[in-house]
């Protein structure tokens, strides 16, 4: 198996959005611990956890909205894409019918 198969193949199953959350987790609490283990007094360290997450709560925040945006723009386009098809569709079906309708009174004189 390939590099590029076994990436793909480990990848099925994570949409984008677990993949953000995981990566901000996983900021969140590197981040947590290196505060933790700073050499600081226990106000200052709480202090920068707070601002820490309140910057970490504001990204995701924004993350959020830029995938929402995003979703919305694909299934917006997404349904412009069925509507067009389905009209080709339905087009073409009706002149299926009229086609047939014209053959049978054709073979019925």
């Amino acid at each position: 198996m390939t590099f590029k198969e076994e990436t793909v193949r480990h990848d099925e199953g994570h949409s984008a959005g677990t993949v953000v959350l995981s990566f901000l987790f996983g900021g969140v609490v590197g981040a947590g611990l290196a505060l933790l283990l700073a050499p600081q007094s226990g106000r200052e360290t709480r202090q920068k956890i707070r601002e820490y997450a309140d910057d970490v709560r504001e990204k995701a925040e924004d993350i959020a909205e830029q995938v929402k945006e995003k979703m919305d723009s694909a299934l917006h386009s997404g349904k412009d894409y069925v509507g067009e098809k389905k009209s080709i569709i339905t087009a073409a079906i009706e002149a299926g019918k009229e086609a047939y309708e014209k053959e049978k009174e054709k073979h019925a004189k």
